[in-house]
């Protein structure tokens, strides 16, 4: 038997997980765990050692750890970058040298995690270069025998974006773009000026994009060029790098705040940045969608460049820019690739999955391992756990098994209720796909304002997911495409847009969430029942937490439920719900 372990460490997303005999086992994100700050840049201790306990194996059973991370990666396109930037490269080689001597001892680390000596392990340490791990979780991954592969996001390995010929067990690189050079940075940087200014707040600027007008295309063309022929070139004068690595940027809390990436210049084209807290202007909308729309533009570009290097009509992505659901509706639409598949963990903490599959497919060219279907990959909790946690908290609730959960859940959603939904094994990535989830009625007047101000306490503009029986999608929207992860924004019919209010967007879209019974079948078959009761067998879905990672366990869970104006709450067998909320339960 073999056991690798897969790591993503000090870097955004930590991460852990295993791989039996080539088959995924088990995967959680550090940040789910111990202080549950989100996107902790640090050394996944936590979730090294959960993931081995789901495994049922320790760590001196393991033959390889596998890091999402080559410090030897890229050295000649590193070594030009210091040359030509001798004053400002001062601190990134500092940066440099500490994170290799970090990574070095990796190995003693892992141990150390667990409580053992490094000489009682006999695990190798493989590491995999940063882009290489992002498309190995995902081509090693899908069902493609041959692919072309686009990996993109702010940095790794100082490669920002990679084009890839993936076929069999071999992924070779194409092309790379190095730092400066990212689609990442620009996307960051004007996030930032919009005031969205802490890590990971991309998405917003995705969804406020349906608000305005792309008019600042031609502006945004002098902060990062393109030569025609698929190749970007971001101009520094207006945007800058990090300068650094990213567990220099964590505060106090562990969370990780960067510095400005727009200059004093970027202001003078755009004007003063909106300020957190601020209101949002037409301007800032209209920068949103500019933002956006030139995004596309150059990602469509590296599209038809790889398709010319790669005429493969299977596509592979993964980074974090390839979580960008309207882009890669679009991508289906536009490019000559007619499949496509994006790993459920596409940014960061997936390259711990990469760099695990890398080495059983391209290190030890094992069988390919099988297709990842699914996202129920994380920690689960016993029924008696979770009626401890409910007795704890002093809730009233019942059991109820099979088919009647099924109809009491779905019939508090066909009253309105906003319900939390907490069954089996936590997703494996940043979307709740039907395990970790609050769920509403889409049709009910007022939910979606509802949800947002009262339950996630976020901005009014930001939307909310439908998940859908997978054989009803061509029924409800425009384009019939297979989303599992949530990854694909696509057009509500019109005829269907009222149906879906609380799900349909300002520019009538939805971020689609595809649901198969082999796939998740309690999911399946309260959205089945909910279409029963109801008329639609859709539901609007969103994370299960509060400006917080998504719950894990079934006291946070319950917590959740208790300080938000959530009205019920199923959790595994058991039903509870607020006092004003309860149904009436004769016949059950």
């Amino acid at each position: 038997m073999s056991l690798i372990l897969g790591i993503n460490a000090y870097h955004p997303d930590a991460s852990a997980c295993i791989l039996q005999d080539g088959q995924l086992i088990a995967a959680v994100a550090e940040e789910r765990l111990g202080q549950r700050f989100k996107h902790i840049a640090g050394f996944p201790a936590q979730a090294i050692r959960r993931v081995l306990q789901m495994a049922g194996a320790t760590v001196k059973d393991l033959d390889h750890v596998a890091i999402g991370h080559d410090s030897k990666a890229n050295t000649s396109a590193k070594v030009r970058r210091v040359i030509a930037n001798p004053a400002r490269s001062v601190k990134a080689v500092a940066s440099f040298l500490q994170r290799r001597s970090r990574f070095e001892s990796l190995g003693d680390q892992v141990a150390a995690a667990c409580e053992v000596g490094r000489a009682d392990c006999r695990f190798e340490q493989v590491d995999v270069e940063h882009h290489l791990a992002h498309l190995a979780s995902s081509f090693f991954s899908s069902p493609f025998d041959s692919a072309a592969g686009l990996s993109y996001d702010g940095s790794g390995d100082f490669v920002s974006t990679m084009l890839a010929k993936c076929e069999g067990n071999t992924i070779t690189p194409l092309r790379r773009f190095f730092v400066p050079d990212s689609l990442g940075y620009l996307y960051t940087a004007l996030c930032q000026f919009i005031g969205f200014d802490h890590f990971g707040e991309e998405y917003k600027v995705m969804g406020l994009a349906a608000y305005g007008e792309p008019v600042y295309v031609d502006v945004l063309r002098e902060f990062v060029s393109t030569d025609g022929k698929g190749g970007y070139s971001l101009d520094e004068r207006y945007i800058r790098t990090t300068g650094g690595s990213f567990e220099e940027c964590i505060n106090e809390k562990g969370e990780i705040v960067l510095a400005k990436m727009f200059t004093p210049e970027l202001v003078r084209k755009l004007g003063e940045p909106r300020q957190r807290g601020e209101e949002l202007t037409q301007r800032d909308k209209d920068i949103a969608a500019s933002c956006q729309r030139y995004f596309e533009e150059i990602v469509l570009g590296l599209l038809g460049t790889l398709h010319a290097q790669m005429p493969a009509d299977a596509l592979v992505t993964a980074g974090g820019c390839a979580l960008n659901g309207v882009c890669n509706a679009r991508i289906r639409r536009e490019t000559p690739f007619q499949k496509s598949y994006i790993q459920c963990a596409a940014s960061d903490d997936g390259t711990a999955i990469g760099a695990a599959l890398y080495v059983w497919n391209s290190v030890l060219k094992k069988p390919r391992s099988p297709v990842i279907d699914h996202a129920s990959w994380g920690p689960s909790y016993s029924d008696a756990e979770i009626e401890t946690a409910l007795k704890v908290a002093g809730l009233t609730y019942e059991r109820l098994d099979g088919d009647l959960l099924y109809r009491r859940t779905a019939a508090h959603l066909k009253a309105g209720h906003v319900t939390g939904w907490y069954q089996g094994r936590s997703e494996w990535g940043p979307r709740a796909l039907g395990n970790r989830s609050i769920l509403a009625n889409p049709a009910w007047p007022g939910m979606k304002d509802l949800i947002n101000a009262k339950i996630k306490r976020r901005e009014a503009f930001r939307p909310f997911a439908p998940s859908i029986l997978s054989e009803e999608v061509p029924n409800y929207f425009e384009q019939n495409v297979e989303s599992p992860f949530m990854m694909h924004v696509v057009k509500i019919k019109p005829e269907k847009r009222i149906e879906l209010a609380a799900v349909c967007h300002e520019d009538f879209t939805g971020r689609l969430h595809t649901v198969k019974r082999s796939q998740n079948e309690r999911y399946y078959d309260l959205i089945r029942e909910f279409g029963t009761q109801s008329g639609t067998p859709v539901v609007l879905n969103t994370s299960f937490n509060e400006n917080e990672p998504i719950v894990d366990t079934p006291e946070q869970a319950i917590s959740c439920y208790l300080r938000t104006d959530l009205d019920a709450l199923c959790v595994g067998p058991f039903l509870t719900a607020k006092p004003s909320k309860a149904l009436p339960t004769a016949g059950h």
